[in-house]
Protein backbone atom coordinates (compact mmCIF):
# COMPACT_ATOMS: atom_id res chain seq x y z
CA UNK A 1 0.00 0.00 0.00
CA UNK A 2 1.10 3.40 -0.92
CA UNK A 3 2.22 5.59 2.11
CA UNK A 4 -0.74 8.22 0.79
CA UNK A 5 -3.03 6.07 0.57
CA UNK A 6 -2.71 4.46 3.89
CA UNK A 7 -2.55 7.81 6.04
CA UNK A 8 -5.64 8.65 3.80
CA UNK A 9 -7.55 5.24 4.50
CA UNK A 10 -6.43 4.12 8.28
CA UNK A 11 -9.22 4.85 10.43
CA UNK A 12 -9.69 3.77 14.11
CA UNK A 13 -11.28 0.37 14.01
CA UNK A 14 -13.52 -0.86 17.11
CA UNK A 15 -14.35 -4.40 15.44
CA UNK A 16 -12.34 -7.65 15.64
CA UNK A 17 -12.34 -10.86 14.00
CA UNK A 18 -11.20 -13.44 17.08
CA UNK A 19 -8.41 -14.30 14.15
CA UNK A 20 -5.08 -13.98 16.20
CA UNK A 21 -2.50 -12.08 14.03
CA UNK A 22 1.02 -14.33 13.80
CA UNK A 23 3.51 -13.37 15.66
CA UNK A 24 5.91 -13.06 12.73
CA UNK A 25 3.48 -10.50 10.82
CA UNK A 26 3.46 -8.74 14.51
CA UNK A 27 7.43 -8.86 14.28
CA UNK A 28 7.64 -7.66 10.80
CA UNK A 29 5.44 -4.16 11.95
CA UNK A 30 7.20 -3.80 14.64
CA UNK A 31 10.68 -4.13 13.44
CA UNK A 32 10.29 -1.61 10.52
CA UNK A 33 8.24 0.69 12.67
CA UNK A 34 11.12 1.21 15.06
CA UNK A 35 12.77 2.77 12.34
CA UNK A 36 10.32 6.15 13.44
CA UNK A 37 13.12 9.11 14.22
CA UNK A 38 13.91 9.94 17.85
CA UNK A 39 15.33 12.71 19.97
CA UNK A 40 19.08 11.83 19.41
CA UNK A 41 18.41 8.54 18.37
CA UNK A 42 17.38 7.94 22.19
CA UNK A 43 14.58 5.12 20.87
CA UNK A 44 12.86 5.24 24.21
CA UNK A 45 10.44 2.47 22.62
CA UNK A 46 9.78 -0.49 24.23
CA UNK A 47 7.04 -2.86 23.57
CA UNK A 48 4.62 -6.00 25.25
CA UNK A 49 2.24 -7.38 23.03
CA UNK A 50 -0.13 -9.42 24.25
CA UNK A 51 -2.70 -12.38 22.90
CA UNK A 52 -4.44 -15.66 24.20
CA UNK A 53 -5.23 -16.31 27.69
CA UNK A 54 -2.69 -13.65 29.12
CA UNK A 55 -4.78 -10.92 27.08
CA UNK A 56 -8.41 -12.40 28.02
CA UNK A 57 -7.34 -12.48 32.08
CA UNK A 58 -6.29 -8.69 31.43
CA UNK A 59 -9.46 -8.00 30.31
CA UNK A 60 -11.32 -9.49 32.77
CA UNK A 61 -9.60 -7.60 35.80
CA UNK A 62 -9.73 -4.45 33.87
CA UNK A 63 -13.55 -4.92 33.47
CA UNK A 64 -13.92 -5.66 37.15
CA UNK A 65 -11.94 -2.56 38.16
CA UNK A 66 -14.03 -0.21 36.32
CA UNK A 67 -17.37 -1.77 37.41
CA UNK A 68 -15.65 -1.88 41.21
CA UNK A 69 -15.72 2.33 40.46
CA UNK A 70 -12.02 2.28 41.29
CA UNK A 71 -10.53 5.42 40.48
CA UNK A 72 -7.97 5.55 37.23
CA UNK A 73 -4.21 5.96 37.41
CA UNK A 74 -2.88 6.34 34.42
CA UNK A 75 1.35 6.31 34.16
CA UNK A 76 0.62 9.36 31.86
CA UNK A 77 -3.05 11.37 33.04
CA UNK A 78 -5.32 12.89 30.27
CA UNK A 79 -6.33 16.19 30.99
CA UNK A 80 -9.81 17.44 30.34
CA UNK A 81 -10.57 18.64 27.09
CA UNK A 82 -12.01 22.16 26.27
CA UNK A 83 -13.09 24.35 23.84
CA UNK A 84 -12.49 22.92 20.09
CA UNK A 85 -11.15 20.31 21.58
CA UNK A 86 -13.97 18.85 23.45
CA UNK A 87 -16.55 19.93 20.75
CA UNK A 88 -14.44 17.32 18.52
CA UNK A 89 -14.15 14.83 21.40
CA UNK A 90 -18.15 14.90 21.12
CA UNK A 91 -18.73 14.63 17.71
CA UNK A 92 -17.23 11.76 17.46
CA UNK A 93 -18.88 10.60 20.55
CA UNK A 94 -21.97 11.29 18.78
CA UNK A 95 -21.40 9.58 15.41
CA UNK A 96 -20.17 6.91 16.81
CA UNK A 97 -23.45 6.34 19.06
CA UNK A 98 -25.10 6.96 15.93
CA UNK A 99 -23.52 4.02 13.56
CA UNK A 100 -24.28 1.76 16.64
CA UNK A 101 -27.61 2.36 17.50
CA UNK A 102 -27.04 3.94 21.03
CA UNK A 103 -29.39 6.48 22.52
CA UNK A 104 -28.48 9.35 24.69
CA UNK A 105 -30.85 7.88 26.88
CA UNK A 106 -29.74 4.47 26.60
CA UNK A 107 -27.31 4.31 29.78
CA UNK A 108 -26.92 0.35 29.71
CA UNK A 109 -25.85 -0.02 25.77
CA UNK A 110 -23.82 2.96 26.94
CA UNK A 111 -22.18 0.74 29.71
CA UNK A 112 -22.22 -2.05 27.56
CA UNK A 113 -19.77 -0.71 24.97
CA UNK A 114 -17.65 1.05 27.45
CA UNK A 115 -16.86 -2.82 28.58
CA UNK A 116 -15.96 -3.20 25.10
CA UNK A 117 -14.10 -0.41 24.92
CA UNK A 118 -12.11 -1.67 27.91
CA UNK A 119 -12.04 -5.28 26.47
CA UNK A 120 -10.04 -3.20 23.54
CA UNK A 121 -12.80 -3.87 21.23
CA UNK A 122 -12.13 -7.65 21.74
CA UNK A 123 -9.14 -7.51 19.65
CA UNK A 124 -7.49 -10.43 19.94
CA UNK A 125 -3.42 -8.57 20.03
CA UNK A 126 -2.83 -5.58 22.10
CA UNK A 127 0.71 -3.56 21.91
CA UNK A 128 1.33 -1.97 24.57
CA UNK A 129 3.96 1.27 24.21
CA UNK A 130 6.10 1.75 26.92
CA UNK A 131 9.33 3.17 28.25
CA UNK A 132 11.94 3.39 30.92
CA UNK A 133 10.73 5.83 33.70
CA UNK A 134 15.07 7.51 33.63
CA UNK A 135 13.94 8.35 30.03
CA UNK A 136 10.07 9.78 30.74
CA UNK A 137 9.70 13.01 29.67
CA UNK A 138 8.07 15.70 26.78
CA UNK A 139 10.39 14.68 24.62
CA UNK A 140 10.08 10.78 25.04
CA UNK A 141 5.86 10.79 24.30
CA UNK A 142 6.48 12.68 21.09
CA UNK A 143 9.07 9.68 20.44
CA UNK A 144 6.56 7.55 20.83
CA UNK A 145 4.01 9.19 19.36
CA UNK A 146 6.02 8.84 15.99
CA UNK A 147 6.74 5.20 16.64
CA UNK A 148 3.18 4.48 17.35
CA UNK A 149 1.94 6.00 13.80
CA UNK A 150 4.76 3.86 12.01
CA UNK A 151 2.78 0.35 13.66
CA UNK A 152 -1.09 1.34 12.73
CA UNK A 153 0.22 2.74 9.30
CA UNK A 154 2.56 -0.52 8.73
CA UNK A 155 -0.53 -2.52 10.18
CA UNK A 156 -2.72 -1.70 6.64
CA UNK A 157 -0.06 -3.37 4.94
CA UNK A 158 -0.76 -6.87 6.47
CA UNK A 159 -4.79 -6.32 5.77
CA UNK A 160 -5.18 -5.74 9.69
CA UNK A 161 -6.87 -2.66 11.49
CA UNK A 162 -6.08 -0.86 14.80
CA UNK A 163 -6.80 1.84 17.51
CA UNK A 164 -4.98 3.52 19.56
CA UNK A 165 -6.27 3.47 22.89
CA UNK A 166 -6.02 3.80 26.98
CA UNK A 167 -8.29 2.31 28.50
CA UNK A 168 -6.98 -1.09 29.20
CA UNK A 169 -3.61 0.92 30.90
CA UNK A 170 -6.23 3.19 33.44
CA UNK A 171 -4.50 0.77 36.36
CA UNK A 172 -1.02 0.47 35.18
CA UNK A 173 -0.08 -1.23 38.71
CA UNK A 174 -2.26 -4.04 37.59
CA UNK A 175 -1.48 -4.72 33.98
CA UNK A 176 2.48 -4.93 35.46
CA UNK A 177 1.99 -7.39 37.94
CA UNK A 178 0.15 -9.12 35.82
CA UNK A 179 1.80 -9.57 32.56
CA UNK A 180 5.47 -9.29 34.74
CA UNK A 181 6.17 -5.68 33.81
CA UNK A 182 8.72 -3.93 35.72
CA UNK A 183 7.71 -1.25 37.76
CA UNK A 184 10.35 0.91 35.93
CA UNK A 185 8.76 1.01 32.84
CA UNK A 186 6.16 3.26 32.22
CA UNK A 187 3.00 2.63 30.11
CA UNK A 188 2.14 5.19 27.81
CA UNK A 189 -0.30 3.57 25.04
CA UNK A 190 -2.50 0.51 23.90
CA UNK A 191 -2.78 -0.46 20.38
CA UNK A 192 -5.00 -3.18 19.76
CA UNK A 193 -4.57 -5.01 16.25
CA UNK A 194 -5.92 -7.64 14.29
CA UNK A 195 -7.91 -8.11 11.24
CA UNK A 196 -11.69 -5.95 10.89
CA UNK A 197 -14.98 -7.26 10.93
CA UNK A 198 -16.48 -5.35 7.90
CA UNK A 199 -19.86 -5.86 9.01
CA UNK A 200 -19.41 -4.11 12.53
CA UNK A 201 -21.20 -0.56 11.61
CA UNK A 202 -18.81 1.39 13.72
CA UNK A 203 -15.60 0.22 11.70
CA UNK A 204 -17.29 2.93 8.66
CA UNK A 205 -16.64 5.62 11.03
CA UNK A 206 -14.25 8.24 9.39
CA UNK A 207 -13.70 11.50 11.22
CA UNK A 208 -13.70 14.89 9.98
CA UNK A 209 -10.50 16.98 9.83
CA UNK A 210 -9.89 20.60 10.28
CA UNK A 211 -9.75 22.82 7.17
CA UNK A 212 -5.76 23.19 6.65
CA UNK A 213 -6.69 27.19 6.23
CA UNK A 214 -7.60 26.94 10.08
CA UNK A 215 -4.45 25.54 11.53
CA UNK A 216 -1.93 26.98 9.45
CA UNK A 217 0.09 30.29 9.67
CA UNK A 218 2.26 30.67 6.41
CA UNK A 219 5.28 32.83 6.79
CA UNK A 220 7.83 34.17 4.44
CA UNK A 221 6.23 31.86 2.24
CA UNK A 222 5.92 32.37 -1.90
CA UNK A 223 2.32 31.79 -3.77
Amino acid sequence: MELIEAINSRRSIRGYKSLPVPKSVLFKILETATRAPSGLNSQPWEFIVLGGTILANLKSVIEDQYKSGAEPNRDFPIKPMTGVYRKRQVELGVSLYQLLGISREDTEKKMNWMMKMVHAFEAPNVIIVSMDEEISCDQSMFNLGLVTQNIVLLALEYGLGTCIMGALLDYPDIVRTMVNIPSSKKLAIAIAIGYPDLDFPGNNLVTKREPLDNIVTWQGVDQ
